[in-house]
């Protein structure tokens, strides 16, 4: 596998990834995905250049867009309303084994999350940003899809990744 970087004089070269690249791009993804999701160019390292060519493989956007679906199918019951927060349990019950969603805020953005979805699962190239932004806010269990006191809030963590998916 071939990608393109930056070379010492600001000029685009061609490199060689080998397989331990691809590796230390895994461990170290949440990181790079910090980066390219603040605006980093996949160009400017190697490692950079390895987690963006995984972040727009086809089977990857392919997983987060039913991931985004999925996340839209739990936030509403069969008759299509927003389900209701699980009652609390008492101090001796065992916990649920799942996250609780912020099914209210999903339900209100399920069309531009729909929409997410969908230009993740198009075949046509999209910009590892945009990528990097559905990962951290499918990713992040402190953000605006499961926490109430998330300081982000959802409608912009959702603008923007459409605008860099879309770029």
């Amino acid at each position: 596998m071939q990608v393109l970087l930056d070379d010492d004089l600001g000029r685009l070269t061609i490199r060689r990834l080998r397989p331990w690249h691809l590796i230390l791009a895994r461990t170290m993804a949440a990181r790079l995905d910090r980066q390219l999701a603040n605006g980093a160019r996949p160009e400017a390292g190697t490692f950079l250049a390895a987690r963006a060519m995984v972040l727009t493989s086809p089977g990857y956007r392919r997983g987060l867009a039913t991931s985004l679906r999925r996340l839209l199918a739990a936030s509403v019951d069969p008759q299509g309303r927003p389900r209701p927060l699980p009652a609390a349990r008492s101090a001796g019950a065992a916990r649920q084994p799942y996250v609780v969603l912020r099914r209210d805020e999903i339900a209100r953005s399920a069309f531009e999350l729909a929409e997410l979805a969908g230009c993740l699962a198009d075949p046509e190239p999209v910009p590892a940003r945009g990528v990097a932004l559905v990962n951290q806010l499918l990713a992040d269990g402190g953000g605006p899809l499961y926490r109430t006191g998330s300081r982000d809030d959802l409608s912009t963590v959702i603008e923007r990744a459409s605008q860099a998916l879309t770029r």
